[in-house]
């Protein structure tokens, strides 16, 4: 073995965590990947001989070259201005993916990369490091530009916002599973009723078409709007079928025509009641994903 295949051995033993910190920082996979292989081509490019941690050397280029694409992204203003929804990780409810399992540890769930995406690039860099992936704060600080001290205060804000904003869904997969199986039957036979006792009374649908389609992401507040909105999506999708599915480990649901998706839902339950649904019906980036589900 010659001395680049030894460095790309060590590189894959590190790949999965790279892709995880990527796409906590960005909430796509495609550029996931693409920051994990840039890490990769400065590594090939790089003398190690002096590098004592490499998983540590490469977690920040990843963190660097992450917080560079954030930057880059907003000055551009690459998604519509009224935002759009994180890269769905979806995955068969009958068999376990150890790569997506590694993405959505943590219970990595859309609502919390939705809250990921209010923050500052700063913010989320110094959150995802060190609450997520343990980094100290001495090791964060040249990468933000800051001093430790500064680069905790950071973490602490983008923390609060967390805290204050994301709910803790419960853990209970088959639980999950019930609840969002009863939302599907109610919305199909159009109960009204039934779909109020699932729903959180302020629960929220996020439901993003895509920047193509001129509306982005649009909201739906309360729990009569939401079922009032369910009822209608039925109504409109009778000649799809809808299966079930683990969207970013949690209970959830993609929905399919003549075999190919034209939409992921995601559901947050808090409760055995669903507090957020998010809704991807983007054509163009279900097209990009990778839905390993039945029918697809």
């Amino acid at each position: 073995m010659d001395e680049h295949e030894f460095l790309a051995d060590r590189f894959e033993e590190h790949r999965g965590r790279l892709k995880a910190v990527a796409y906590r920082m960005l909430g796509s996979l495609s550029e996931a990947e693409d920051a994990v292989q840039e890490a990769w081509i400065r590594l090939s490019r790089t003398d190690t001989s002096e590098v004592e941690n490499l998983g540590g050397w490469l977690t920040t280029v990843v963190g660097r070259v992450s917080l560079d694409m954030l930057r880059s992204r907003k000055s551009r203003r690459e998604y519509p201005l009224d935002g759009h929804l994180p890269d769905p990780i979806v995955s068969p409810v009958d068999r376990s993916d150890p790569e997506h399992e590694a993405l959505t540890a943590d219970s990595l769930g859309l609502a919390l990369l939705v809250v990921l995406e209010t923050l500052t690039p700063a913010e989320r860099l110094a959150f995802v490091l060190h609450d997520m992936f343990g980094m100290p704060f001495e090791e964060i600080a040249p990468i933000v530009g800051r001093t430790p001290v500064a680069a905790r205060k950071l973490a602490s804000r983008a923390r609060q916002r967390v805290r204050g904003t994301a709910p803790t869904p419960d853990a209970d997969l088959s639980r999950q599973r019930e609840v969002v199986d009863a939302f599907l039957a109610a919305s199909r036979s159009a109960d009204f009723e039934a779909l109020l006792t699932v729903l959180d009374p302020d629960v929220v649908l996020r439901a993003d078409t895509g920047a193509l389609a001129g509306i982005g992401v649009t909201m739906r507040r309360g729990a009569r709007a939401v079922a009032q909105n369910a009822v209608a999506f039925q109504r409109l999708a009778r000649s799809r079928t809808t299966v079930p599915a683990l969207v970013n480990g949690a209970a959830g649901l993609v929905s399919l025509e003549d075999g190919q998706p034209k939409a992921v839902l995601a559901f947050t339950i808090v409760g055995g009641r669903i507090v957020e649904i998010d809704i991807l019906s983007d054509p163009d980036r279900l097209r990009a994903l990778d839905l390993a589900v039945p029918g697809v």
